[in-house]
């Protein structure tokens, strides 16, 4: 997506920027010493990284990695070539902007995602082509270039440089970015209005948030490596070890996560964010998982049907902090020395209304029944209703009419006609709204770019 170019090219210039303003290479910063668990895939308590999802880049560069790898073609892509050169300079690429120290283990698993990017890359040009209209232009190139020379605090001809230092041509590296700034614009320009989320979507979203407001929520990090990209379970296995070693190692989460996993983010701004996902929404191996982090701790990989977790614990929480609830109650006063005949025969008089009640209805029906009394209660935190309405207010379902309710005051049926989540968390409706949209967005996106490989001709050499 568009905005995570500039954290790519921020992180690409921090970390080659690095030890020096004449462009030296620092020494190798000494690699952390913590170690993953000695579990089997998917029992994962922590693997111990120091704050996995930091965004910051190093602050040492790195000598260009030497791979030995010939520069005549290696895939086409309907009639695009990707030769040895291309792959890699992607490599180069997606090891600088994920910080991902290359090795002996890690380099097929790089290689991999390299070209499957190019592969893309190449289907997103072909396609853009089919629109005039859409031309990425130098002037839109060098603008991109110095955003990201401006977050790194340099000068775009430093920039440049730099990536140069790093093994990384400066022909590629534009190349690339106008790839990206085109395929920027025909997506949502494409599919804008059809990711636009519905009224009914929004409600359905804040009515599971409202009901989700009191159980157990987990913030995670999320990389999620699909077995069918990578070449299988035991190869996407393999490449999850080596990342959680890596993250461990010093590579930011988000960083790695940007550049490795096939999940969509519930923040397009932040790679590998999954958002405060609440307790048995997850895939149950997953919560048995996350049920044993604590916040700050790395899982160990977590196998799935068709591919391999790892997940970050930013946080947790037992549920919002608020609980709002609007109530409308009925009620037949009754003091508290009401003898027993008098509490029966009040119980009997609201049990025979209470079949057919609603929350549009039952004010009217209290003023239509003598001897009953009808009020709205409004929108009160849950903590400060009555003690005898607030298991009611808790879990009875939206809509919902209660059985009568002794209080000192009398006998009531309350209706639950209301509940959303309080306090400084609690999203509005054009932040559902607005969120919504951007999660269907990756969803075509992707759906976009599955389709357009499936009728590609891709053959590989």
């Amino acid at each position: 997506m568009g905005l995570m170019r500039y954290s790519t090219g921020a992180a690409l210039a921090a970390l080659l920027l690095a030890g020096s303003a004449h462009g030296q290479t620092a020494p190798a910063r000494p690699q952390g010493s913590a170690q993953p668990s000695a579990q089997t895939p998917g029992q994962g308590v922590a693997a111990g990284a120091p704050n996995p999802a930091a965004e910051e880049a190093p602050t040492t560069a790195r000598a260009e990695p030497q791979f030995e790898m010939a520069d005549g073609i290696v895939a086409t892509v309907n009639d695009k070539i990707i030769t040895g050169y291309d792959l890699r300079q992607r490599m180069l690429m997606l090891i600088a902007s994920s910080q991902v120290q290359p090795t002996e283990q890690n380099l097929p698993a790089i290689q991999q995602a390299a070209l499957n990017a190019l592969i893309e890359d190449r289907l997103k040009v072909q396609e853009m082509a089919k629109f005039e209209s859409l031309k990425v232009t130098d002037e839109e190139v060098d603008q991109e270039i110095a955003e990201m020379a401006r977050a790194a605090g340099t000068t775009p001809a430093n920039y440049l440089q730099f990536l140069q230092q790093g093994g990384i041509q400066p022909a590629a590296f534009r190349e690339n970015l106008r790839t990206q700034i085109g395929w920027s614009q025909l997506v949502p320009g494409r599919f804008n209005s059809r990711a636009r989320a519905s009224s009914l979507q929004v409600d359905q979203e804040l009515r599971r948030l409202n009901e989700a407001a009191s159980k157990p929520q987990f913030l995670l990090g999320e990389i999620y490596i699909d077995a069918a990209r990578v070449g299988g379970a035991q190869a996407a296995l393999n490449g999850a070890r080596q990342l959680v070693q890596q993250i461990i190692q010093g590579a930011p989460f988000q960083a790695v996560a940007q550049q490795f996993s096939s999940a969509p983010s519930a923040n397009a701004r932040v790679p590998g964010d999954a958002g405060w996902v609440v307790r048995d929404s997850l895939q149950p191996a997953v919560q048995i998982v996350v049920d044993q982090l604590q916040p700050g701790q790395l899982s160990n990989p977590i196998v799935v049907d068709g591919g391999v977790y790892i997940l970050y614990l930013r946080d947790k929480r037992d549920g919002a902090s608020t609980s709002l609830v609007s109530l409308r109650q009925v009620m037949v006063e009754l003091p508290e020395t009401a003898s027993e005949a008098d509490v029966a025969a009040a119980t009997q008089k609201l049990q025979a209304m209470r079949t057919g009640l609603t929350c549009d209805n039952i004010l009217s029906q209290a003023r239509a029944t003598e001897g009953v009394i009808g009020a709205d209660l409004g929108e009160s935190d849950v903590a400060n209703l009555a003690p005898q309405f607030q298991q009611f207010a808790r879990t009875g379902e939206l809509g919902a009419v209660s059985t009568p309710i002794r209080t000192p005051l009398g006998l009531h049926l309350v209706a639950v006609c209301g509940r959303r989540v309080g306090g400084p968390e609690a999203p509005n409706r054009q932040q559902v709204e607005n969120r919504l949209r951007a999660q269907n967005l990756q969803v075509l996106e992707r759906r976009y770019l599955r389709d357009l490989r499936s009728d590609a001709l891709i053959e590989f050499k």
